[in-house]
């Protein structure tokens, strides 16, 4: 692998980079129980963002791992999860707010804890956003890497502590050229009662469109979603 690029998130940090057409970007989780909140977007025409919704229609499930791929709005693949030793990624929950950790951790303010203030998933996000000419209406539904919530018999959503251990690591590889915008914050329904996010280590490498064969035939419906992105650089 050609490799391009390694930084480390620190826990409550946020990023974003253009993962171009034939990359492939690995997260790996550092300490174990991290979360990444990822949102994805068609670099050259950013008004295609990831559709969770279609993602999980298309290929029959709610549990996201390696095979299965991202969609956008346009039915074309955004990323496809080649390796994964996590093995279940939240695409239900969404992001915390600022209200949402006052309520949960505290105060935690910057004049008194300097760069180690109290942040949430909202407004990182959104910090990132706007480094590409994008804002609030353009934040929308983001997949939470490395965490696990289930749905009980009775309908309610219940986290799963412990889903990710230290080493962990997802790549996603890029079938087109994709905006990835990032922040490594607590889940808003990780139980731990201390603010304490996780860090979490960036790769990007140079790839060969063989390892998203998986992804590919998969099912029928991501060998589609494969062509449409194909023709979009005819």
């Amino acid at each position: 692998m050609d490799f391009l690029l390694e930084e480390n998130v620190p826990g409550g940090g946020h990023t974003s980079l253009i993962v171009k057409r034939g990359q492939l970007l690995r997260i790996t989780d550092l300490r174990g129980g991290a979360n990444v909140s990822v949102m994805m977007v068609n670099a050259a025409e950013k008004s295609e963002r990831l559709n969770l919704p279609d993602t999980l229609k298309c290929q029959h499930t709610a549990k996201l791992t390696k095979g299965h791929c991202l969609y956008s709005d346009m039915g074309r693949v955004l990323a496809a999860i080649v390796a994964d030793t996590c093995g279940w990624h939240d695409t239900l929950v969404g992001i915390s707010n600022a209200e949402e950790v006052h309520e949960k951790y505290g105060m935690g303010r910057y004049q008194e804890l300097r760069n180690a203030f109290f942040r949430n998933g909202t407004d990182n996000l959104l910090v990132e956003l706007g480094k590409w000419g994008l804002g609030l209406s353009d934040l929308l539904m983001t997949l939470n890497l490395f965490s696990r919530v289930d749905v009980t018999d009775a309908g309610a959503l219940s986290f799963v502590p412990g889903n990710s251990k230290a080493g962990d690591y997802v790549e996603l590889y890029a079938p087109m050229n994709t905006l990835v915008v990032l922040t490594a914050i607590q889940h808003p329904l990780d139980p731990n009662p201390e603010y304490a996010p996780k860090p979490v280590r960036l790769t990007l490498a140079g790839s060969d469109a063989q390892v998203a064969e998986i992804c590919r035939t998969s099912c029928d419906e991501n060998g589609r979603g494969f062509i449409n992105t194909e023709r979009f650089f005819l």
